[in-house]
């Protein structure tokens, strides 16, 4: 009896440490899975943006000069004294608008008198013609004689032209009177006066009164590689060949078109000069300035793009990752067939709405999780 009873305290006890030690192997073996878990590396932060098909302009950059599609220095046509100034500086006028003023009244008093003189002889004019049909009348009756007749003709003749040149002389004073009032000869933005009133001016004066600039439209010249004239004359073969103007920023100034390419290429630096017109209506282009010039050249429509910086080159050529709705990555190869203006066109590898990773490429692996930063 003693002996059966051992046995089955002896049973029990076993079967009690094996269950606590079957207890404690599985606390040991959660416990690892939990730590597996804690261990398990948290999403690698990541800037990301979306595949899309675009309409994508292909273009040339260069550097250009604005000028001013006219510049004139004002100038007085005839001497005298200047009497007024009639422009602010700096101001916009308009074609014909007055400028300056110069005192009218000895070019007035040389009209006055030349009409004076046209009156006289127009009188002595038509009294020689009396004189001649009195003597043409005569002079069948021998009652006067054939010079006579002849000399009153030939006044007639003299007269007339006197008086032509009487009519000339009036023209000429208009002309002179009316270039003492200096009108502005086209729409433009004056500069600095040159001249204040009271001064004396002549004709001969190279300084000027004002110079007059036509900033809208205006000019921008610009350079470009001899390379690149096919594809300028083949796009504006087919029609206007848009430039946009930018700042040192990239900022957009104004939109315009090229006027012409010229007719040579500078052998000494290989390129080819152009010309480019803005209608500049904000007047953000100024003569003399440096622009940035893009010349578009042609439009892709509908074509895959990705920004550039999502791309990047392996052994085996360019690839890109690729973040799925779960945040996977997954690294695709693609073809790229150019990139232009920070924008990649994509021929194969991806398509539109694919989420491409921009930023932080440098720590990804594929299959790795990635959390896209809301940018």
């Amino acid at each position: 009896m003693i002996y059966r009873c051992s046995r089955r305290i002896a049973v029990a006890m076993g079967l009690a440490i094996a269950a606590i030690s079957l207890a404690f192997l599985y606390r040991r073996m959660g416990t690892a899975e939990a730590d597996a878990v804690s261990r398990k590396p948290p999403p690698i932060p990541v800037e990301a943006a979306l595949a899309a098909r675009v309409d994508l302009p292909l273009y040339i950059d260069a550097i250009g000069t604005a000028q001013a599609a006219r510049t004139a220095t004002v100038t007085t046509r005839v001497d005298g004294q200047l009497q007024k100034i009639a422009f602010a500086e700096g101001s916009q006028v308009k074609a014909g608008d007055l400028l300056a003023q110069i005192d009218p009244a000895p070019y007035r008093a040389q009209l006055e008198q030349s009409q004076a003189k046209l009156a006289q002889d127009e009188a002595q004019l038509d009294n020689a013609r009396r004189d001649v049909q009195r003597y043409a009348t005569l002079s069948p009756e021998d009652y006067t004689s054939k010079q006579t007749l002849d000399t009153a003709r030939s006044q007639v003749v003299q007269l007339t032209a006197q008086v032509k040149a009487d009519r000339a002389a009036i023209e000429s004073a208009k002309i002179q009177l009316a270039y003492t009032s200096i009108v502005a000869p086209f729409s433009g933005r004056t500069g600095l006066r040159l001249v204040d009133e009271g001064n004396i001016v002549r004709a001969s004066d190279t300084g000027g009164i004002v110079v007059l600039t036509e900033l809208q439209p205006i000019a921008v010249l610009f350079t470009v590689p001899q390379q690149q004239l096919p594809d300028l004359t083949a796009a504006l073969a087919s029609g206007p060949l848009e430039v946009i103007a930018l700042d040192d920023s990239k900022t957009q100034l104004d939109r315009g078109t090229v006027g012409l390419i010229d007719n040579r290429v500078d052998p000494a630096t290989g390129t080819v000069r152009l010309k480019a017109i803005f209608p500049n209506a904000s007047q953000r282009l100024w003569p003399g300035q440096f622009v940035d010039i893009r010349v578009v050249t042609q439009v892709l429509h509908n074509v895959l793009t990705t920004p550039s910086s999502a791309i990047s080159q392996g052994p085996k050529g360019a690839f890109a990752y690729v973040v799925a709705r779960d945040g996977t990555v997954d690294l695709r190869p693609v073809t790229v067939v150019r990139e232009i203006g920070g924008v990649a066109q994509i021929a194969a590898g991806l398509h539109a709405g694919d989420r491409v990773v921009t930023n932080g490429q440098y720590r990804l692996q594929p299959g790795d999780h990635a959390r896209v930063l809301a940018g």
